[in-house]
Formats: C-alpha cells, sequence, structure tokens
C-alpha cells in the first residue's frame, strides 16, 4: 500500500508551509521541478511568535519560488483570538479570567496542558485560506472540491502522518514518496543553497523544545532567548489556568534551568557504552 501518492484531480495544490527544514526542502524541490504537478500556492501561518531568523529565510523563500506564498493568521478565525499573535493573546490571557486556547506550558504536579494553540495558530488559519482559494463563503459546503494539500513531513516523522478531517483536502506527503529523511532535506538544501542556513521554524518559547534547543537559544540566539524568559515569567499566573505555569518541564523559571545534559557534564552516553551488538 502506498504512503501517499498525488490526488487523482484536485482543483488546487497548496504547500502547507512551516518555512522549517521540510517545508522549505519540499517547496524548492517543487520550483525545480523535482516534485510535481507544480503547486499553485504556498501558505504560512504566522503565530506572530517566530525567531527573527525565520521571517527572513521566508522573506527569501518566497522570492525562489515561482508560485504565490500566502501568509496568514488566527485573528478573525473560527475561535476568536485578540490579535492573532499568540504572544500577545498570552499576555492579554494573564489579565482575563478567560483564554480560547491553552498552550501546553507545564504546571507542578498535573503535567502538561492540553495543546491547542496548533489548530487554532496553524490549522485553522491554512484551512480558512484554503476554503477561500476554492472559492466557498463562509459555511458554504465544499461539495466535490478538493483541495491536494503537500505536508512536509519526512520518512523519520512517519508517525505525524494524518489524513485530513475535511472533505475538501486531501494531504499529500512529497517527502515520503522519494523516501526523504529530515538529513536528506538538510543535505539537498546544502548541495543547492551552501551559502545559506536552514532555520528550525517553531515559536520562541514553545513548551515542546527540549534542553538542545533551549541551550543552542541561549547560545546562540541570546536576543529570543530572553524574550522566552520573560515570556516565561509573564505566564506564572494566569487566571484561567489551574496553577503556576512553567515553559520547562522542570517547573522551574527558565533562566534557572541547567540545559546540560549528561554528556555535556562528562558522563558517557548509552553510546559510548554500547558496542553495538545488541541488534538495535
Amino acid at each position: 500500500m502506498k504512503l501517499s501518492e498525488p490526488h487523482s484531480n484536485p482543483d488546487i495544490r497548496i504547500i502547507s508551509l512551516g518555512a522549517g527544514v521540510q517545508s522549505t526542502v519540499m517547496a524548492l524541490m517543487a520550483a525545480k521541478g523535482e516534485l510535481t504537478p507544480m503547486p499553485d500556492c504556498a501558505i504560512f501561518a504566522d503565530t506572530g511568535y517566530e525567531p527573527i531568523e525565520v521571517y527572513d529565510h521566508l522573506e527569501w523563500l518566497e522570492k525562489q519560488l515561482p508560485f504565490p506564498t500566502y501568509v496568514v493568521t488566527a485573528k478573525g478565525g473560527r475561535i476568536v483570538t485578540p490579535t492573532g499573535n499568540i504572544k500577545k493573546d498570552m499576555t492579554i490571557a494573564t489579565q482575563n479570567t478567560r483564554t480560547a486556547f491553552s498552550m501546553p506550558t507545564f504546571t507542578k504536579g498535573k503535567g502538561m496542558k492540553m495543546r491547542t494553540c496548533t489548530a487554532i495558530y496553524k490549522i485553522d488559519p491554512v484551512k480558512k485560506k484554503t476554503r477561500e482559494l476554492l472559492g466557498l463563503k463562509p459555511r458554504q459546503r465544499a461539495k466535490d472540491l478538493v483541495s491536494e494539500t503537500w505536508m512536509g513531513i519526512s520518512m523519520d516523522e512517519m508517525v505525524r502522518m494524518k489524513e485530513s478531517r475535511d472533505a475538501f483536502i486531501y494531504h499529500r506527503f512529497p517527502l515520503i514518496e522519494v523516501r526523504m529523511h529530515r538529513y536528506h532535506c538538510k543535505q539537498w538544501f546544502a548541495d543547492h543553497y551552501g551559502d545559506r542556513l536552514l532555520p528550525k521554524s517553531a515559536c520562541i518559547a514553545c513548551p515542546f523544545h527540549d534542553n538542545t534547543m533551549w541551550r543552542e537559544m541561549k547560545v546562540n540566539d541570546p536576543v529570543s532567548f530572553a524574550d522566552a524568559v520573560e515570556f516565561d515569567k509573564s505566564i506564572r499566573h494566569i487566571p484561567s489556568f489551574d496553577g503556576e505555569q512553567y515553559l520547562h518541564r522542570s517547573c522551574l523559571p527558565l533562566d534557572q534551568v541547567d540545559f546540560q545534559n549528561a554528556e555535556d557534564k562528562g558522563q558517557m552516553s548509552f553510546l559510548d557504552e554500547c558496542e553495538g551488538m545488541c541488534g538495535v
């Protein structure tokens, strides 16, 4: 059974563009005719809280593509957000008793909160723009209209592959079709654009950052890290959230977290100890 294949007759082909490693390479491969048929456009859902290098990269990327890129936000979406900017909306939430979404922050003794921000700030805006491009009015049924929407998921992320819940959106995974892993994407980009670096696309203060990501940000992007530290302090008490909120799973203020791992501290890792004979 094929894991992904082109739709037989879509009304439009759209790249869901995150401007990170995989979706960037997917879009550029399409632009060079290495992934076909040529998409009609790309859609970038902007949370308003990406590192500056992501926005700089997006501006460069748009100029490389022979099809338009639409930038959309959550403002005016199905679930009302005050500004469409996740940082500003969370700041507003600290002053109000109710908020329409939740970031997956950590609370002492209660684990991680449910994540609804991805749906509201990423998925819904792309879906809304897709309906608009299909010529659909609000609440109008799609009937037989369908968008072939390209998702930037590589072989090492196959667990993330999901069919769309909407009949008018057909998810296609071109990188899966050509059996590309994330490292293949990085190599392809280096071969074609060796003078540029690929950014990792994610909100500056995303609680899903692991210690490596936080450490790299602290060292290589101190402006973003300082922003995240202040953001972490600002969300400690949100009226509609139960308990104190933290960005890091340790439930410590971000500027007090030790991001070093065992190897950084001079301890042997599993790879140091393993002789490679166990078959895993």
